[in-house]
């Protein structure tokens, strides 16, 4: 199903009207948004506006409470959707690396593929090596992630969700824990996957970045998407809250 469908002009991922709340509060008010093959998404607003949840409701680590999200043709809302399938096409990677200490960095990398998909030791192992050269860590395969940088181990969680070969890679403000050196050694790395045609969707608050490498930016406030286009709507905002918000990030 996915293979044809990732050929058509279609949205790979789409939210309509999505809603979500944690008990009284609510946090997604109707949520519309989509992203196309091959695009930078990114998602900004203030904390508290909603967007890491809609984030994490297209990988379904959130259940929605209604509307409908598709994500490479698949009805992410729907409660009989195949979530190992899902996961397959989509990687997702956060704030926190969430590495194993007990494994290698090459180790770690190894192991969605040989579970989740029964590839081989030999061949996991070279996919470990290409998606470590990727992200520019070959050298540290054999490392363990206590030796590592904060930059360095985000590094390697995005190789580790590139080892899956996903057809989408959501990224849930995976610099916010590093100092301005890390951050930019990690930024160049997602820039790169963007140039290679990577389809992303970030909740970022690097502003500077959204605006160099976004084909699309998607404000939220209020649990709603407020203002959304290509990157211009930053040095050209057209609701008081989105000028409002770029003025305090100056």
């Amino acid at each position: 199903m996915s293979d044809s469908y990732m050929n058509s002009d279609d949205p790979i991922v789409m939210l309509r009207d999505v809603r979500k709340s944690f008990g009284s509060h609510l946090v997604l008010a109707g949520v519309d948004m989509e992203a196309h093959r091959g695009e930078v998404t990114a998602i900004i607003g203030r904390s508290g506006s909603g967007k890491s949840t809609a984030l994490r409701c297209i990988d379904r680590l959130e259940v929605v409470d209604s509307g409908q999200i598709s994500v490479c043709g698949r009805r992410v809302d729907d409660p009989n959707v195949d979530l190992k399938a899902l996961r397959l096409d989509v990687g997702i990677v956060f704030q926190s690396y969430n590495l194993f200490p007990h494994l290698t960095i090459e180790e770690n990398i190894m192991l969605a593929p040989r579970a989740a998909k029964g590839v081989d030791k030999a061949q996991a192992r070279e996919l470990a090596q290409s998606v470590l050269a990727k992200v520019g860590l070959s050298e540290k395969a054999k490392a363990y992630p206590e030796q590592l940088s904060g930059g360095q181990q985000q590094r390697v969680a995005i190789a580790r969700s590139l080892a899956m070969q996903p057809k989408v890679m959501l990224f849930d403000e995976v610099t916010s824990a590093l100092d301005p050196q890390l951050t930019g050694e990690v930024l160049k790395v997602i820039e790169e996957l963007a140039a290679a045609g990577m389809t992303m969707v970030m909740v970022t608050h690097e502003m500077a970045f959204a605006r160099r490498v976004a084909d699309k930016v998607v404000f939220m406030h209020s649990g709603r998407v407020w203002e959304h286009g290509d990157a211009s709507i930053l040095t050209d905002p057209q609701t008081p809250e989105l000028q409002q918000f770029v003025h305090s990030d100056l």
